[in-house]
Order: structure tokens, then C-alpha cells, then sequence
């Protein structure tokens, strides 16, 4: 898959160990929630990042006193027509407070990209390579006007003073955050 930070192509400086795989002593490690809260007592002291690796349908239960020591969320998007960890994005970011990274990874197609860029999602690791060259070529359009507020609210502007003080407008061309 192809990574992207801030609509550049990097590389993946993160571990992902699977399940039951020993992780490295040092550098960056993610491991899924389950894992990441049965093994808390024992990752606490690393003196590396952690990040955890939440599935669609998983919830942020139990990881709440854990979020200001991680550095990544990842969000593993199974298909495109998947949008629950659009509110985890949300929630991460206005709830928690989380100022560290989050992922989407897996299908995510071109039409989500700015949406996902709204909710909170600063990195995309993305499989549909459409996306992936419209990401880096700049080719993502989106929609400048919006009612609600974006999770990163200082992006964006007030439209105008006047009768829709609500009213939001996105830079253009749009910042992949």
C-alpha cells in the first residue's frame, strides 16, 4: 500500500507486529487494541512510540487513559462503504484530545479522502491506487463549503460574515491536513 503524510509518499517507519508475534525492543511499534490493553503494564515503560491498530467496529472503550502516551492511531478501513471509523476520527480528535497521527489504511477511495482529512485523519496508507495517484498527483476535489465544523477548525474559514455565521469554507486547493 501506498503511505501518504500530508499528501506526500514517505515511508513506513512503523511495526505492526500480527498476533502472537513478538514486537522489537525499540523503534515504533503498533499493536491492536486488544493486545495494546491486555500488555499495558509492560509497554508503559518502552521508551519508544506505541500506537494501536483499531478495527471497524471496535470502540475506544478502555483505551482512554492510554491515548496521551500513543503517537498513532491506526484505522483499518475493511471497505470503502465502511464509514464507522469516520466518528473515531471525530472522537479522537475533539473528545481526547489525540494530537498525535491518525491513519485511515485499507480501502479508502478518492471521493473519502477530504472527508477523512475533516474528521481528523492526517495519514493515509491506501490500497485502491487511483487514490493513491490522485493523492499524489493533487488530484483530490472537494467541497469548499460546509456547515459543520472540520475536527482541525482552525483550517478553515468563516464564509462570510452575515446571515449563515455557521457556514465554513475549506482552502483551495484542499490541504491534505
Amino acid at each position: 500500500m501506498a503511505l501518504f503524510r500530508h499528501g506526500v509518499r514517505v515511508a513506513d517507519d512503523w511495526t505492526f507486529p500480527a498476533e502472537g508475534e513478538a514486537f522489537p525492543d525499540s523503534g515504533p511499534v503498533a499493536l491492536p487494541r486488544a493486545r495494546l490493553i491486555a500488555e499495558w503494564t509492560a509497554l508503559e515503560a518502552r521508551n519508544a512510540p506505541l500506537g494501536v491498530v483499531i478495527a471497524s467496529g471496535e470502540k475506544l472503550d478502555g483505551l482512554e487513559a492510554i491515548l496521551p502516551r500513543l503517537s498513532l492511531v491506526k484505522l483499518v478501513i475493511p471497505r470503502y462503504a465502511d464509514g464507522r471509523l469516520y466518528s473515531i476520527a471525530r472522537l479522537l480528535r475533539d473528545r481526547y484530545s489525540f494530537a498525535g497521527e491518525i491513519r485511515a489504511s485499507g480501502d479508502v477511495l478518492r471521493d473519502q479522502v477530504a472527508l477523512l482529512v475533516r474528521a481528523g485523519v492526517d495519514t493515509f496508507d491506501v490500497a485502491h491506487e487511483g487514490t493513491a495517484r490522485a493523492i499524489e498527483t493533487g488530484g483530490i476535489v472537494a467541497v469548499t463549503h460546509h456547515y459543520q465544523p472540520a475536527s482541525n477548525d482552525a483550517a478553515e474559514a468563516h464564509a462570510a460574515p452575515g446571515a449563515r455565521p455557521w457556514l465554513r469554507r475549506t482552502p483551495v486547493p484542499f490541504p491534505l491536513a
